[in-house]
Order: C-alpha cells, then sequence, then structure tokens
C-alpha cells in the first residue's frame, strides 16, 4: 500500500496534489479544517494551530501508513497575511508561525518514526521561501523557515532512505493568492503578466511536480522552482 498525507487538501495545490496521488494509486488523507472535495480522500477535521488535533490525527495516521512500502508527507497548508515588518504584531506573527512552521515540525517528529525507506518529505514553499516582497511579512519569514527546516531535515534523515524537497511555486490561481489580491482582476492580471507566460500557474501543475518529486528521490534536499520564468524586479 501507498499512502500521501497531504495538509491543508481542501482547496488548491492541495486538492490538485490529492487528486495526483490518487490517480498514482496512493491511499490520501488530507489534514485540514475543511474536507478535501476530492471523492476517494479521506478527510481528518485538524485544526493546525492546535497541537492537541494534530497529535489525534497523527495517531490516527500511523496505524494508516503501519506496512505501508512509500508515504509522501505534503507540508502544504499555509496562512497568508497582509502585513508588513512595521505593521505584524508578535501575536499574529505566532498565530502564522503555528500552521506554517510549528505543525510542520509537530507533524514530522510525529510521523517520521514511522515512515518507511522510499517515503518523502515535502515542504511547499513559494517563491517567497529565496525572497521578499512588501506586504507579506510573516508569510515570507515562515516560507524561510520552512526553507531552512526542509535542509536540516535532509541532513538529519541521512542514511535513512527518506528523501526531502521543497517545491516553490510562483503566483498560482488558487482561492488564498486571490484572496491576498483582494479579488481585484486587474491586480491578477498584473501579476499574472511578471512570468514569461503572461499566466498564472494552475494547481495541477504544482501538483504534478510533488507527485513527481515524491518518486525521485536523486533531488534530495533541493529547491524546485515552479514559477514559469518570473521576471526579476
Amino acid at each position: 500500500m501507498k499512502v500521501a498525507i497531504i495538509t491543508g487538501a481542501s482547496a488548491g495545490i492541495g486538492s490538485a496534489t490529492a487528486l495526483a496521488f490518487l490517480a498514482a494509486g496512493f491511499a490520501v488523507y488530507n489534514l485540514a479544517r475543511r474536507a478535501c472535495p476530492v471523492q476517494g480522500v479521506i478527510s481528518l477535521a485538524c485544526d493546525l494551530a492546535d497541537e492537541a488535533a494534530i497529535a489525534s490525527a497523527a495517531d490516527t495516521l500511523a496505524k494508516a501508513v503501519a506496512g505501508c512500502s512509500t508515504v509522501a508527507l505534503v507540508h502544504n497548508a499555509s496562512q497568508m497575511r497582509k502585513d508588513r515588518a512595521d505593521d505584524c504584531s508578535s501575536d499574529s506573527l505566532r498565530e502564522v508561525m503555528a500552521t506554517n512552521v510549528i505543525a510542520v515540525n509537530s507533524l514530522n517528529q510525529r510521523l517520521l518514526p514511522h515512515l518507511p525507506r522510499t517515503s518523502s518529505v515535502l515542504y511547499v514553499g513559494s517563491t517567497l521561501a529565496e525572497k521578499a516582497v512588501p506586504g507579506a511579512f510573516s508569510y515570507v519569514v515562515s516560507k524561510h523557515a520552512q526553507l531552512g527546516m526542509m535542509r536540516a531535515t535532509c541532513q538529519d534523515l541521512m542514511g535513512r532512505g527518506i528523501h526531502t524537497a521543497m517545491i516553490c511555486p510562483g503566483f498560482t490561481a488558487t482561492e488564498m493568492l486571490r484572496t491576498h489580491l483582494g479579488n481585484d482582476p486587474d491586480v491578477e492580471a498584473a501579476v499574472a503578466a511578471m512570468n514569461s507566460f503572461n499566466r498564472l500557474i494552475a494547481p495541477e501543475e504544482i501538483a504534478e511536480l510533488i507527485c513527481w518529486a515524491h518518486h525521485h528521490p536523486v533531488i534530495n534536499g533541493a529547491v524546485l522552482h515552479a514559477n514559469l520564468g518570473q521576471k526579476e524586479s
């Protein structure tokens, strides 16, 4: 049996990734507050900011992966807020880090002991894991932290047959991006024009790359850029 565990598979890149792994013959679990709309996905209601909820979901997942041949652990869920270095309370930063960083660590701590060889730990990052833009302070900080986590995970799991990578999408047609842009078609068009194909990336394109990354351990520790060739600002 093959298992994929995906956080935030209720929409966008997460649900597209769930569909891709289902098509590849995996049993797929979604960890999110909302259920995944893809038929056949097993949704475990989980507030990733709640340590007790994570512990409960992880107990279920530990049993689900027992005896399986491979596991794809995909850290996809994220919060993205409009904030700035001079306008972001520490409480707000803690809330973002709780979902985007601490929850990732909590799941890793509870699930890594149960992952067989040939498994993967995949982080869905962003172009903002390696650069910054104004107005997304806490998201930028959290994605930089995720990149460090991925690289440290790679080093700490050496010899265990489990590989890791960070997939860094560019501007992707998701609910999260459109909300961040204020659901403004003109702003969306301007953002879409920031790559060489003059369009937003489809969630399915990122999902295909995530699924590929699981099956190719040669990319262990790598950052995979998936942004259609963004223009340098």
